[in-house]
């Protein structure tokens, strides 16, 4: 039987050593599903809440509430109930929670036990994950994203960009880009190491040297292309998480590196002219969380020709995705689970962004844990892309490594194709 019988949840260390649940759920026949909460320190404002304590243990970063939560009142409104029935599950704790955002309970209490009724489930019927999540036989293996650069908050330098991304390009497979991604971010290490600078990595496992200028950081990655005997545009194009709401101030975009504070047209123009030195494909967030004028003006100007992707703008909320989607705000959504909260509301928003040709891109966060569950997501789903973080730090290869394990279900191992922009 698929009933659950019982509900653990407890308190761990993510990534940065800060505090996050974990629940397992327990079913009649002993079958255990455990999953885990990962946390951002880019978070949009309108993001579900994470419920933290208001103490002193752990700088007050705790989760002891949200734990008490999950052994307390949704082990009483859960217990005995069906795990395979997930809309049910996460829908009996949205409104046990009662409030918009998830804020009493909290969106991490709520969503570790929404991923452990999946995995309990996945395990009782003895079927992969991915499987058990997409219901189909029609399965891609997505194109990886990789952080190699770390700048804005995720990173002690002066970039103002949170991330800088390659993405492989006429591949046969997910694990042939990973390994040609993987020789890119060592002959990186080297260059940086030569130049002087620090080979030190940030919270998501990119390297953060302190470069003078966003340009300057996708010239390096160029050359360590080059060294690694690969071309740009045949075998690799950039991606960047601009991140803007992190310096957007006074209505001006700061760029500490470069020293410049910009109004929107004019970080629109700026952000216009990167795209014609460099081979970039993907920007996600290039405007703050809620210019929506200006998110659309872009979109308008150059979303023909590469992917708008929205994050602190959409933050899985199919409510601001239907806004988007009236205000051509965008053309992609970056998904990321604890945003929304449950399994149910993430899927409903993906097919919500599919049904309006928006390109959906599974994401990590940059405080992680060892659970892999977004790599099941993104092959079940066929998302098409998945970040989650670079070529180091087993909290982020753990992804990898969960996606080439999946790889070995199919027979052909072509990467999705339906990306419109590479």
């Amino acid at each position: 039987m698929t009933s659950i019988k019982n509900i653990i949840s407890r308190q761990i260390l993510d990534s940065r050593g800060h505090p996050t649940v974990e629940t397992d759920i327990i079913l009649d026949n002993g079958i255990i599903g455990r999953a885990s909460v990962p946390s951002g320190a880019s978070t949009g404002k309108h993001e579900a809440h994470e419920l933290r304590d208001d103490k002193k243990d752990f700088h007050g970063k705790s989760v002891l509430n949200a734990v008490a939560n999950v052994n307390g009142e949704i082990f009483d409104a859960l217990t005995g109930t069906d795990a395979s029935d997930q809309s049910f599950i996460d829908n009996t704790m949205i409104e046990l929670d009662g409030t918009v955002n998830k804020r009493r309970l909290g969106a991490n209490a709520i969503l570790s036990v929404s991923l452990a009724a999946a995995q309990a489930a996945a395990l009782y019927y003895k079927i992969p994950l991915f499987k058990y999540l997409g219901g189909k036989t029609n399965y891609k293996m997505p194109t990886p994203m990789f952080n190699v650069i770390n700048g804005g908050v995720h990173a002690n330098n002066k970039l103002s960009f949170q991330e800088f991304m390659i993405i492989p390009v006429n591949i046969n497979s997910f694990s042939e880009g990973l390994r040609k991604s993987a020789e890119v971010f060592h002959c990186l290490k080297s260059i940086i190491n030569d130049k002087g600078l620090s080979t030190s990595v940030g919270d998501e496992g990119g390297f953060a040297p302190n470069l003078n200028s966003e340009s300057d950081a996708l010239d390096i990655i160029s050359m360590a292309i080059k060294k690694a005997k690969y071309k740009l545009v045949d075998d690799f194009v950039f991606a960047l998480d601009v991140a803007s709401t992190e310096f957007f101030t006074k209505n001006k975009y700061t760029l500490t590196s470069e020293k410049k504070s910009l109004s929107s047209d004019q970080f629109i123009s700026y952000l216009k002219k990167l795209t014609k030195k460099h081979p970039i494909v993907s920007i996600e967030d290039p405007m703050a969380e809620d210019d929506w004028i200006s998110w659309s003006n872009l979109t308008t100007e150059i979303g023909n020709e590469i992917q708008i992707v929205g994050d602190d703008l959409f933050v899985t909320n199919i409510d601001r995705l239907k806004k988007g989607i009236q205000k051509k705000s965008a053309n992609a959504i970056l998904i990321k689970l604890n945003q929304i909260g449950t399994l149910t509301e993430t899927i409903d928003c993906i097919e919500l962004a599919k049904a309006n040709r928006y390109e959906t891109i599974i994401s990590h966060r940059s405080g992680e844990t060892e659970n892999t569950f977004i790599s099941d997501l993104s092959v079940a789903l066929n998302c098409g892309q998945i970040k989650a973080g670079s070529l180091s730090r087993s909290d982020r290869i753990a992804k990898f490594n969960q996606l080439l394990r999946i790889e070995e279900n199919f027979t052909s191992k072509k990467t999705i194709k339906n990306n419109r922009f590479y």
